[in-house]
Formats: C-alpha cells, sequence, structure tokens
C-alpha cells in the first residue's frame, strides 16, 4: 500500500527523477479517487422567483459529482401557501433528454427516474406554523429517514428558500429519540441557507446551538456574501453573468434542459451559493467554509446584531445567540492577462469585501457550467473537459523557517490535451501567517520559495489554479498547506 509517508522523501520539493515523478503521480491519483460525494438535500421554493429552476438546471449537471438524496419543495417568505413539486419534476424530465448524452463526458450521472423518486413535498405553510407536533411532512420525514442511513457522511441540507421543512424534522427528532441519538443524527447535519426566508431558521439557531449553520442571518441580501454570485461588480469584467452570456452558452442550442433555463427576474441563480462548495473541483473542503471556495468564505463568529438589516420582507430578525458559520472579508487583486511578456499581472485595484470571497471564482464556475451545457448535446471529442491538478509533494507538508521549498505542479495533465496555464498564489485570510509572500512569476508549474522568519508555528495556504486553454477555458485547483516552525 503506498501512502502519503512512502511518497514524502527529501525529493518531493525538487524534479529529480523519472522514477519519483511516477511514484508521486500514482500516490496522488490513488489519494484523489479516495474523494467521497458530499450528499445533500435540497429544499426549494421553486416558483418564488425563477432563480430555483436556475440552480435545479446547474446542479443535475453536477449530479454525478455531488450525491442528491431529496429535492423537497417547500414555502419561503415570498411563496407562504403554495409548494410546487411538479415544476422538479419538469426540470428533471428535461435533464432525463440529454442524461444519455451526459455520460459520454463523465460516468456517474443518475437516470431522471432515480432524480423523479427523490422529489419530495414539504407543508404549502409558512415558518414556524408548520412545526410542531402533528406537522409532519414527505419532507421532514425524508430528512429523518436519511440521516437514519448507515453512511458516515455528512447530510448537507441546501436551503433556497424557507428552511421550517428542517426544523420540523429538528423537532421531532428532540421529541422522540433519546438525548444521545439525537446528538448522533444532528451532528451529521450540515446546513447552508440562502438567508433567512421564513421565521424559523432562527429557532433553529437558538434551540439547536451545536448545529453546523452557514447563513448571512437576516433577510437584508445586500449584506449576504451569496449575492455575490450575481453582483455586478464595477472595475471587473461581469460578462459572464450578463444575459447575452446566460442567452448564448445556457439557453439557446443546448438541448432540452438549457431550454427549461428561465430568464433573470431579479438575480441570477441567487440559490446556487447552498451547493457550490460541494462540488469536487480540488479548492472546495465543505467542511473548512473558512478556507474559501466556490460558494465563498465564512468565519465561525456571533455577528454584531446591531449591523444587521431588514430588507422589508416578513421575516423577523433578532441577534444571534451562538455563534454561526458566516460573512468573512477577503483582501483580494484580481490577476488580469497581458498582451505581452508574463502572462498575468496584477491588477491594479484591489477589493476588500465578503462578496469577493464569492464572485472572485465566478468566471471559473460560470465557464464551467457553459461546457457542462456542452455535453449535453456535443460529442466528447468536441466539448471541453477540465484539467487535472498533478503535484510533485504532498499538499501538506511542514518546514523550518528561512528553509527553501518548492510548489510544483509538473504532473498536471489535460484529457482533450489542451495547453495548460499554471497560477500560484497566497491566500493570506486562509492562513495563520498573512503577510505578503512573493512567489515571483507565480504562472509557472513551479515556484521556489524560502520560508519566513517565524515565532511560533504557522500555516501559509498556497492555491494553484490550473485552467486548459479549451472552448471554454475550465479550471481546476490544489490547495497546498505548508506549516512552518521556528528554528
Amino acid at each position: 500500500m503506498i501512502t502519503s509517508k512512502t511518497c514524502f522523501s527529501n525529493s518531493v520539493f525538487f524534479k529529480t527523477t523519472l522514477v519519483f515523478s511516477v511514484l508521486y503521480f500514482f500516490c496522488f491519483t490513488l489519494m484523489a479517487q479516495e474523494v467521497k460525494k458530499e450528499r445533500v438535500i435540497i429544499l426549494t421554493d421553486i416558483e418564488a422567483d425563477p432563480d430555483d429552476t436556475q440552480s435545479l438546471v446547474r446542479l443535475f449537471l453536477y449530479s454525478n459529482q455531488i450525491d442528491i438524496k431529496g429535492i423537497v419543495a417547500t414555502t419561503s417568505c415570498w411563496l407562504q401557501s403554495r409548494i410546487f413539486p411538479e415544476s422538479i419534476e419538469r426540470v428533471v424530465k428535461a435533464y432525463g433528454k440529454v442524461q444519455p448524452n451526459l455520460i459520454k463526458h463523465e460516468e456517474g450521472y443518475p437516470t431522471s427516474e432515480n432524480l423523479s423518486a427523490l422529489i419530495k413535498k414539504g407543508l404549502p405553510i409558512y415558518g414556524m406554523k408548520g412545526v410542531g407536533d402533528g406537522k409532519d411532512s414527505e419532507g421532514s420525514e425524508w430528512i429523518i429517514k436519511t440521516l437514519e442511513e448507515d453512511d458516515d457522511r455528512p447530510l448537507w441540507i441546501s436551503v433556497w428558500g424557507g428552511v421550517n421543512t428542517l426544523a420540523q424534522s429538528l423537532d421531532k427528532i428532540k421529541k422522540t429519540k433519546s438525548k444521545k441519538e439525537a446528538k448522533r443524527l444532528i451532528s451529521k447535519l450540515r446546513v447552508y441557507t440562502i438567508s433567512d426566508q421564513d421565521d424559523s431558521g432562527i429557532w433553529i439557531r437558538n434551540n439547536f446551538p451545536d448545529l453546523f449553520y452557514i447563513v448571512s442571518p437576516g433577510d437584508y441580501y445586500a449584506n449576504a456574501t451569496w449575492t455575490g454570485v450575481n453582483t455586478f461588480v464595477k472595475g471587473i469584467d461581469n460578462t459572464t453573468i450578463s444575459n447575452q452570456w446566460i442567452a448564448d452558452n445556457i439557453q439557446q442550442s443546448h438541448g432540452p434542459l438549457g431550454a427549461e433555463y428561465p430568464d433573470v427576474a431579479w438575480g441570477v441563480e441567487g440559490d446556487t451559493p447552498a451547493f457550490l462548495s460541494l462540488i469536487p473541483n480540488g479548492l472546495n473542503e465543505s467542511e473548512h467554509p473558512e478556507w474559501g471556495a466556490w460558494g465563498g468564505r465564512y468565519e465561525l463568529y456571533k455577528p454584531d446584531f446591531s449591523k444587521t438589516k431588514e430588507g422589508g420582507s416578513v421575516v423577523e430578525i433578532a441577534p444571534e445567540t451562538r455563534p454561526i458559520w458566516t460573512n468573512a472579508y477577503d483582501n483580494y487583486t484580481p490577476y488580469v492577462a497581458k498582451e505581452y511578456g508574463r502572462t498575468t499581472k496584477k491588477d491594479t485595484v484591489t477589493f476588500n469585501d465578503f462578496k469577493a470571497t464569492l464572485w472572485r471564482w465566478r468566471d471559473d464556475f460560470q465557464n464551467d457550467f457553459a461546457a457542462r451545457m456542452d455535453w449535453c448535446l456535443m460529442s466528447y471529442e468536441e466539448a471541453n473537459h477540465p484539467p487535472v491538478p498533478g503535484l510533485l509533494h504532498p499538499d501538506k507538508f511542514t518546514v523550518k523557517s528561512g528553509e527553501s521549498f518548492s510548489l510544483d505542479a509538473f504532473n498536471s495533465t489535460d484529457p482533450d490535451g489542451d495547453n495548460l496555464s499554471y497560477l500560484w498564489f497566497h491566500y493570506p485570510e486562509e492562513s495563520s501567517y498573512q503577510k505578503e509572500i512573493d512567489l515571483g512569476a507565480q504562472n509557472v508549474h513551479i515556484v521556489n520559495l524560502k520560508a519566513p522568519e517565524v515565532a511560533k508555528k504557522e500555516t501559509l495556504h498556497f492555491i494553484l489554479k490550473l485552467s486548459d486553454k479549451g472552448t471554454p477555458s475550465l479550471s481546476r485547483y490544489k490547495r497546498v498547506i505548508v506549516t512552518v516552525l521556528p528554528k
């Protein structure tokens, strides 16, 4: 059995022989194969806004990489007394028409029949009025049933509308299970809610203080990280969220699934961040919201209620009684292409806000979406597929202050034979050591560095963004965590 310890040696930092290269490649290929799919149940107030349907279209294109365990039609503050499971079924049927072509590109896409069996109903009742004795629903019972399965993986609840279906599940678990069993089941839950769209969200957080919960609290959406998915940002190119880009790359000439993608009414795909960080792309680490990913970056703290604004909806807001995973700030300077010389450089504008933790990846995940829409109709040879990063060293290692080391993605490949571009950068907000680190020419497969002088143990998070030159350009990542010890 080859282990990371076996792979590690003094040569891990430098390309020495072909033998070592092959060994490293084999080792880390085995590790990559051990990645498990994230389990998720979707709660959607579909038909309250076209964006739920938009997000379903995208979700189904990743249904081979995310283990969808249920899709529950629910209410919200925008849809208080009706649910529309038939609208979910309509998108599933469109997916079924392209599924045979999708599996030509990647294996594991479920059949439409399998997805249809996962569609469940919540109560057509708003908020806490739908929680309590006798308020069980098909959806709330399905959450409990899924939690009770013999599966050690966490169960994500991706909440696109109101969360009272989950509240009912939790209420029943608390009332009908032993304290030990209730604690065991609840410990498996991971919740991401698109703000608060009914009054059961704050009830859950107050009554289940140990529940893993990601939310930008309240109903004032301008204060929410998730809005980075569709925010128009001055100073950058916003093309990939434009109506024309959506029409060209998603809606038109991309088969039955693209034809189901509705026009934007309020904001494009406002619910997509609730599952973006579950896609296994080499960057996403769902158990570490503080590390940053396609769905944004979040930190665990109790937010200042005096800074929470109401947006005028019917959702009542109140001070948080315990820490939650919520908005985090990035100091982000985009990299831009150069016409001559080194292919990339840092832009002249820097952003410091919580939405930047999400929109900094927006072009990457939009291009990825567009490529998968191509898979709906194109042959494998016609379409583009993501590159595969390959390191010459472990993704975690330790050095001492002042010691030289290298980051090397020499073993990276592309399934289509495309030329590859590299971008290495230090992500200070993820690191304990947050001072600037000069990587020199960061757009090459290898960067040679010297560990900073530290007075205590520090961590450095480096990100490799590997992009191909196909159409559209696709990116995958590797995170390398370097621990620096004082001398």
